[in-house]
């Protein structure tokens, strides 16, 4: 299948430079944020120089257009992830802000002594730790499914974890330490007959353009702009309209409410009642703009790209002595991880970075996964369909001989 990577490139200003170093930049840093194509740099500034005014208030023709293109934003997340009519998108900070908008709002309304959480053991700190402090303050049990030895969620552990004490299923789609691509039809399956809402954090699964998520059975869609090539600060929070207008307020303040006064305030329906104050008018555009661009990319043909940059970059890396990955289940996202045997992961990242290469290293905000594989550690190195094979190679090439110098 044709993809034109090369004039896919020229759209991201960034990929085109030179570091201090004197070599050209190789991003291979997606899973943390996304570069971001002219288009995006352009809206955002557009905005900024034309069209800079609040939204939802003010009558004159700058606050038209700021209004028409936040609410135009909106508009275009709902179509291009196909939200059914019954669902709105309600802009966040982010995918971590959509969470714990999920698990405060939803959470403490729902939630009660006795009651179960379920996760994966596999899941970000932003679908953990806002569920802790949930659980600490409801009395409700945070429970964590295993993963087998390729990374894949024990479906069966899942299975027998699930019961009618439990009253939310909240998983990634796909893990940013591992690559796992979990079935989220089949949990959602799975969690409606057994009566329990479900959540899904996208974050790593929506810039793939994987699933059509509108035909899973959510109850909520967790997603970040700035992983979906747009600004950072900015996300959306997907949800059934009619559970989100039954959730109280994660915020107060101007723009969320119908009436205030000093016996009491009543709120206006989802999505505006979870918006408070001045949004992120320019990151909203932005995000649309975003949206704008990937809906321009094929995906088939941008999916089958990454899959093959995956699989040349998994042979590459099993060639070098010493190297163990993290994360080898079926259909994974193009995520890697990996250790090897007597070098630390920064004195890696240091060496590879001197050759333009931008790889992350740490617990990647995953730290009981981690603690589990027996890792304080992990070098990760995540692409996007902007990526191409001539920087796997070179990838491969310098990474061995890094750790050449390093044992």
């Amino acid at each position: 299948m044709d993809f034109d990577v090369e004039k896919i490139r020229r759209d991201f200003p960034a990929l085109s430079q030179t570091l201090d170093s004197g070599r050209k930049l190789v991003y291979f840093d997606n899973a943390a944020t996304a570069q971001k194509p002219q288009c995006v740099i352009d809206a955002v500034c557009r905005f900024y120089s034309r069209d800079n005014a609040n939204i939802h208030r003010s009558a004159h023709e700058l606050a038209g257009r700021a209004t028409r293109g936040y609410e135009g934003a909106r508009e275009k997340i709902e179509k291009f992830f196909n939200a059914p009519e019954d669902y709105c998108a309600v802009f966040t900070r982010g995918a971590t802000e959509s969470l714990n908008l999920v698990a405060s709002s939803w959470g403490r309304a729902n939630l009660k002594s006795g009651d179960e959480i379920l996760v994966t053991k596999m899941e970000h700190h932003a679908n953990i730790v806002p569920w802790q402090i949930t659980a600490e303050i409801t009395g409700a049990k945070l429970v964590a499914a295993d993963i087998l030895e390729d990374g894949s969620l024990d479906m069966r552990d899942f299975q027998n974890k699930l019961n009618p004490k439990t009253k939310i299923v909240s998983v990634a789609h796909a893990s940013n330490v591992l690559g796992t691509v979990n079935d989220i039809a089949a949990i959602g399956e799975l969690a409606r007959e057994n009566g329990s809402v479900f959540s899904i954090d996208a974050a790593q699964s929506a810039p793939h353009m994987l699933d059509d998520l509108s035909a899973v059975k959510c109850d909520f869609i967790s997603l970040s702009g700035h992983k979906c090539f747009g600004p950072t600060g900015i996300g959306t929070l997907i949800g059934r309209r009619e559970l989100l207008d039954s959730m109280p307020p994660y915020q107060g303040g101007g723009d969320m409410i119908e009436n205030v006064s000093w016996e009491r305030t009543t709120f206006r329906p989802a999505p505006e009642r979870f918006e408070a104050g001045t949004p992120n008018i320019a990151g909203a555009i932005g995000f649309g703009a975003a949206i704008d661009y990937m809906a321009k990319i094929d995906k088939q043909a941008a999916h089958a790209h990454e899959s093959a940059l995956l699989e040349r970059l998994t042979r590459g890396l099993e060639e070098i002595k010493g190297l163990k990955i993290f994360g080898n289940a079926k259909g994974k996202v193009a995520v890697v991880s990996f250790a090897i045997d007597g070098v630390h992961p920064n004195d890696i990242a240091s060496l590879l970075d001197a050759d333009g290469i931008a790889v992350r290293t740490g617990h990647h905000c995953a730290e009981p996964l981690l603690t589990m594989l027996d890792k304080f550690s992990l070098t990760r190195a995540s692409l996007a369909f902007y990526n191409t094979e001539e920087e796997v190679d070179y990838f491969v090439k310098s990474l061995s001989r890094a750790v050449r110098l390093l044992k």
